[in-house]
């Protein structure tokens, strides 16, 4: 049998149990594709993550839902590097370090602020965003029960990347994301065709200081999504909806799993550069998988 460390840690919050759990095995070298594959299953979380050697970054990781691996996802790039800082198995040096990060989507900068072995917040620059397909609403607003006069009629419905297609509806007002029915054999048909790997809803608050949000996947809900988080920023500032480039952003709290955000966007809105996104996150588990 073959052992493999691994932690648990709920990333994009302060305490145990809230914001998003992910799970980060260690070692994971000598792991094939189709095993990773199945541990993210045994998992069942949104993601897990595995920790590989890399001659082109810091670190290396890949990441996998329970259906599919995925290019780049935000939640567990802050549960990994605060992972790897907390366990020792990443050398930091107080109060502010950058980690470059080796992902299927390409190297990140992860800068790490607080102590050697304790990290306090953790901040990833996602990559350059890129502004995909436009959906009609007669098409999106029937998969997730939604009408069209809940939407915000001044922007599009869009697929937004920043490493992951993600498809970013804003509503007028927080209550329509409160009656959400969302049909989910018609979702994983849409983002088949439409070439996105979920779809994030948010609205607007407090005239642009923050927003909230919710956000799905093919089979379930996310409690807090950091790689949608940064392309519905890049989405906020490009389309005028928020007066600054810098914001908060809320999920997760009606799933009992409140989470937390801060959000930058660099350069100007018709040529945005990055999107830093960075919270906090918080272990729960230590052990070994055995195989």
């Amino acid at each position: 049998m073959r052992s493999y460390p691994f932690m648990q840690a709920d990333a994009f919050t302060t305490v145990a149990l809230g914001g998003n759990p992910c799970a980060i095995v260690f070692e994971a070298d000598d792991l094939s594709a189709s095993t990773m594959q199945a541990i993210a299953q045994e998992q069942n979380l949104s993601e897990t993550a595995f920790v590989l050697r890399t001659e082109a970054a810091d670190v290396r990781a890949r990441y996998f839902t329970p259906l599919s691996e995925i290019p780049f996802a935000g939640h567990p790039t802050i549960a990994t590097v605060h992972a790897l800082v907390e366990s020792g198995r990443l050398q930091v040096d107080p109060p502010c370090s950058t980690v470059r990060l080796e992902l299927q989507a390409g190297i990140i900068p992860v800068e790490v602020f607080g102590s050697s072995s304790e990290p306090e917040r953790i901040v990833m620059t996602q990559l350059r965003p890129r502004f995909l397909a436009e959906l009609s609403a007669v098409h999106v607003c029937p998969v997730l029960g939604l009408e069209p006069g809940d939407l915000h009629p001044d922007v599009p419905i869009q697929v937004v990347s920043t490493g992951t297609p993600q498809l970013m509806i804003c509503v007028r007002e927080q209550r329509a994301l409160r009656g959400l029915s969302v049909h989910y054999p018609a979702l994983a048909a849409l983002g088949k065709r439409a070439r996105f790997f979920s779809v994030h809803l948010f609205c607007v608050r407090d005239g642009g200081q923050s927003t909230f949000a919710r956000h799905f996947a093919p089979e379930f809900e996310d409690p807090f999504t950091g790689s949608a988080t940064g392309s519905m920023g890049a989405y906020l500032w490009r389309y005028r909806l928020i007066p600054q480039p810098a914001f908060s952003a809320e999920q997760g709290r009606w799933m009992g799993r409140p989470g937390a955000a801060s959000v930058e966007v660099l350069g100007p809105r018709d040529d945005i550069e990055a999107v830093k996104v960075g919270g906090s996150a918080v272990t729960v588990i230590r052990g070994t998988l055995t195989l």
